[in-house]
């Protein structure tokens, strides 16, 4: 008997298609699931049951009327929480934004709603997306699917874990630094951040503006390219034939291999191992380009961070989580010379690296994250490890943040261990089919 909860969400769509299954009868299992898990409460903020029930009844008269906008009309699927909803509470898992109630729907979220999409609720996150390990002891906490002991990921914790353990079809997070990757590959999905701006930024609350962008967490890759097409507005990527065959990937040696666990090499030399015999063609490359433009983080991401929030922050910031406070306030540190100066850098390394390192690749291909999820306990009573893992863990998926490339996390098959394909600006459907392809060839460990 097929287990629908834990289908990929173009399946389903495609079964309510058929009429085997009722988009009515999913939305409610999903609700009952949400709200009847021990820790339902950890991974969701709130749950839009009239919304939902009402979203699900539209997409069951559309489908009886043969009138179905799209194949993921009638999947329930849910929102990070600084996703603006209207009418409900969008909090950003922050105490500062206590009782916050948007008037409308964010761009990407009325755009599903038009597609026929439906929200189940709000899931939680790190405090104001300022963190990739996934704990916030202001608001909650979500256990990670695999071992409720270790660290979810963030900041879109919830999502990915809603996700696994059955309680969405799929969900929509946000991703500055890694923030959809991370609790993507610690939960065994995949996780895709498009290229930014490819997504409308209004009515997310923001981080920092020149690196956010909002992307899908899913079962599959062509969810994830479903999922982005409705939130572009735009067509949805050719998948079809999609094969790891003559794909070009280049492995981008150096950093994002330092200090990593074990596990988590093991699980990328085997995953390019299959991607090898599947017709790969993949080459070993250093790049110099790629270090300056990670060297520059420090004075990209905290600055613009702390200068977005720094009123609300310092009118209240007993309000705050500490780590998390002291990393906002690190961007007060970085003068606005230093701001600008390192952003025309990384303008000259953006084009550098286009030009002289990854034009005559499909994909740059590297470990998702180098360190597998670390224990909440110590994080939670370990302040610098805190802070050590939270650098780590954020390390590799932020060189595509860095470099404005989208990029998808694929499960390699060994748990919470992903290998990331990092494509080319603006060609994010291009991504999406070389991801399918290297999806087919990993599917099977």
């Amino acid at each position: 008997m097929v287990d629908w909860l834990r289908e990929s969400a173009v399946r389903q769509g495609r079964a309510m298609l058929a009429g085997i299954l009722d988009p009515i009868d999913q939305t409610e299992a999903y609700l009952d699931a949400a709200r009847s898990h021990p820790d339902g409460k950890r991974i969701y903020a709130r749950i839009t049951a009239a919304r939902a029930r009402s979203e699900a009844v539209a997409a069951h008269d559309r489908a009886k009327s043969d009138q179905r906008k799209c194949v993921l009309d009638g999947v329930a699927i849910n929102w990070k929480d600084n996703v603006d909803s209207g009418g409900t509470l969008t909090e950003a898992g922050s105490r500062l934004l206590e009782a916050r109630i948007p008037r409308k729907d964010a761009t990407v979220l009325s755009r599903a709603a038009r597609e026929g999409l439906v929200c189940l609720g709000k899931t939680h996150m790190s405090e104001l997306a300022f963190s990739g390990l996934g704990l916030n002891p202001s608001t909650a906490t979500p256990p990670n699917a695999l071992d409720p002991d270790l660290a979810p990921g963030g900041s879109s914790s919830g999502a990915a874990v809603s996700v696994a353990l059955g309680l969405a079809a799929a969900a929509i997070g946000t991703d500055t630094g890694g923030s959809v990757r991370v609790p993507a590959a610690w939960n065994g999905l995949v996780g895709f951040k498009p290229t930014h701006d490819a997504v409308p930024e209004k009515g997310v609350v923001p981080l920092c503006r020149k690196f956010d962008v909002a992307g899908p967490i899913a079962r599959s890759v062509e969810d994830c390219a479903e999922l982005f097409a409705v939130m572009a507005g735009d067509r949805g990527a050719d998948l079809h034939g999609a094969s790891a065959q003559g794909l070009r990937l280049m492995v981008l040696e150096g950093l994002p291999f330092d200090d990593a666990d074990p596990a988590p090499l093991v699980a990328f030399q085997d995953a390019l191992e299959r991607l090898g015999r599947a017709g790969a063609r993949i080459t070993h490359v250093s790049s110099d380009w790629m270090d300056q433009a990670m060297a520059l983080s420090p004075q990209l991401f905290a600055p613009e961070a702390y200068g977005i929030w720094r009123a609300q922050i310092e009118d209240a910031p007993e309000l705050m989580w500490t780590p998390i406070l002291e990393r906002f306030r690190g961007g007060a540190k970085v003068g606005a010379a230093d701001y600008v100066a390192a952003w025309e850098q990384l303008v000259r390394i953006r084009r550098k690296w286009i030009k002289e390192v990854a034009s005559g690749y499909d994909a740059v291909v590297l470990p998702t994250v180098p360190i597998l999820p670390p224990g909440t306990d110590r994080l939670l009573r370990d302040k610098d490890y805190f802070v050590q893992a939270n650098l780590l863990a954020l390390r590799n998926t932020r060189i595509a943040n860095v470099l404005d490339l989208p990029a998808v996390t694929l499960p390699t098959g060994h748990p919470a261990c992903g290998i990331m394909l990092m494509g080319h600006a603006g060609r994010d459907r291009h991504l999406l089919r070389v991801a399918a392809g290297a999806e087919a060839s990993l599917a099977v460990i």
